[in-house]
């Protein structure tokens, strides 16, 4: 080489040593349930000692800087000779979380050429870091490494608190880490990295520890319960205290189907989001059942935050029970009416938004009134008109409107809860629901319906595969002229109509089908107007 043009790369040598190296590694961030890849780029070169963090970065993220410090001086390294920046791209993707951590602290050891940059190209790292270096749980493990395998990301890091999420991803190769040291001493090829066990551990289906056997009287109740589970229908259920509405809601989970392995991954995902995993979590095909109290926030029923999932998409594919129902906040419950629609929630934020599943199967109860005892054949209520109106008017007619099954539960008797053979059992029950929701799955998959359940399809479907005979369609008719049924409630009765004949085999929507249909969707009890001027003691 020529003098001339040895003194150049000499001199580029030099001036790249003073503007420092740059370093890239790859992570992700959670928008929703759906992953966003985020290049970690890392510049580190000899100057005034700073730490800069650029990339729109919620606190959690910048915090990062700390942590980062502290692990690394843990392992001996000393930084505080160095000018390092971190940017986070793409800059206009809002990033929240920590599990930047540990993408952070291996760029910055590749910049001082203490592991290799080419040990953990095109490899997804996640995790938190602690103080003195171990590697933390972080949340969304499981969507984050779906996400990444969807965009053909072969290679993943994460901690090893999360090895029973990151066991149940195939097609990408994860390791589990617990110590930064021990994952430095592996990228140069001192030791091995652990990869995450495969598959998982999966739970079995105990019997259920509440069965509807247990359940006495309140016949007319369990059939609803049962309707509701086979087609997927929401339910409302208004009685007295004690007449058995929570005992009854608590025993839904047990008829329902299993999910199956997708439907359970996706169940599992959002929980992840949610930190709602512990840390040996087997895979579960059992559907949830949330129950929040009525004091939960509009955020907290449906979600926000970061954002973060609510009570009805961490229900999805299960059960959401709302008790005491008119307790609830007036704007949480009107915000449940667009996800109870649709089956998402959108959260919109001014950095973009984010969606989550939303499809749990609603199951609401309420007393009668504030008292609790009208219309129970006693004399024991004292409300007056005006409370009752107030009280019932809690609940909007369009939120009312979405619930397809509405029940009235009298009063239990006294000889009904005296020891005598149980009634059906719950496996009795789910077989028949599970029969139900194998003949709409089948439409389904011919084509004649888009949903898996009667109470997602669309109203084009809900006429054609309901359609009912003459004299069904007009008892419907006159049904809706004379109680003011709206369009939305007549579609529901045709859905609940067409479910009550799928637990029958049957292909065809009787008159028979539809009068049951009219009767589950109309509560006299509940709809009976009180007497004005006096209090009101049973029903007028």
């Amino acid at each position: 080489m020529d003098s001339p043009a040895k003194s150049r790369v000499e001199r580029g040598t030099a001036f790249a040593m003073a503007m420092g190296m740059l370093v890239t590694a790859l992570s992700a961030t959670l928008i929703g349930l759906q992953a966003q890849l985020v290049r970690v780029e890392v510049e580190v070169a000899r100057g005034v000692p700073s730490f800069e963090l650029v990339g729109l970065a919620e606190a959690s993220v910048r915090e990062s800087r700390v942590r980062v410090k502290a692990a690394l001086a843990q392992m001996g390294v000393d930084l505080s000779e160095y000018r390092i920046i971190v940017n986070l791209a793409p800059a206009d993707v809002k990033k929240t979380g920590s599990a930047f951590d540990l993408a952070i602290a291996l760029a910055t050891l590749a910049a001082l050429e203490i592991v290799p940059e080419a040990s953990f190209a095109e490899t997804l790292l996640v995790g938190e870091l602690s103080l003195a270096g171990s590697v933390q749980f972080v949340r969304g493990a499981l969507p984050l490494l779906l996400g990444a395998r969807q965009r053909g990301i072969k290679k993943a890091i994460v901690p090893a608190y999360n090895e029973a999420e990151a066991g149940l991803v195939s097609g990408i190769d994860v390791r589990v880490v617990a110590l930064l040291e021990d994952l430095v001493a592996g990228l140069r090829g001192e030791q091995s990295i652990a990869p995450a066990k495969p598959g998982w551990n999966k739970e079995e289906r105990a019997p259920p520890l509440d069965d509807l056997s247990e359940v006495r009287g309140q016949l007319h109740a369990r059939r609803a319960l049962e309707i509701a589970a086979a087609g997927g229908h929401n339910l409302l259920m208004v009685g007295s205290p004690g007449a058995g509405k929570t005992m009854l809601a608590r025993r839904l989970p047990t008829v329902l189907p299993p999910l199956s392995v997708d439907e359970a991954l996706e169940v599992m995902a959002i929980h992840s989001v949610g930190g709602l995993l512990p840390p040996e979590c087997p895979l579960s095909f059992t559907p949830p059942f949330r129950a929040p109290h009525h004091s939960i926030s509009e955020a907290g029923l449906v979600g926000g935050g970061d954002p973060r999932p609510g009570e009805v998409s961490i229900a999805h594919r299960g059960v959401l029970f709302l008790d005491e129902l008119p307790e609830f906040r007036r704007a949480a419950l009107e915000a449940l009416r667009q996800p109870l629609e649709d089956g998402v929630v959108t959260i919109s934020r001014a950095y973009g938004t984010a969606t989550f599943p939303a499809r749990p199967l609603l199951v609401a109860a309420m007393n009668p009134c504030p008292c609790g005892y009208h219309a129970d054949g006693t004399d024991r209520c004292t409300c007056t008109v005006d409370r009752i109106r107030s009280y019932r008017g809690r609940i909007s007619g369009p939120l009312l409107d979405r619930i397809d099954v509405q029940v009235a539960l009298p009063p239990v008797h006294v000889s009904a809860l005296a020891p005598s053979r149980p009634g059906e059992s719950s496996a009795a029950v789910a077989t028949r629901v599970a029969a139900a929701r194998e003949i709409q799955l089948d439409r389904m998959e011919r084509g004649e319906t888009t949903a898996p359940t009667n109470a997602t399809i669309r109203p084009a479907e809900a006429a054609r595969v309901s359609a009912s005979s003459a004299e069904g369609l007009s008892l419907l008719t006159s049904a809706a002229a004379r109680y003011g049924l709206s369009a939305r409630a007549y579609g529901k009765v045709l859905r609940v109509a067409r479910t009550i004949a799928d637990l029958e085999g049957k292909t065809a929507v009787s008159r028979d089908h539809v009068s049951e249909a009219i009767q589950l969707r109309l509560l006299d009890r509940f709809h009976t107007r009180p007497s004005a001027g006096r209090p009101m003691a049973s029903t007028p």
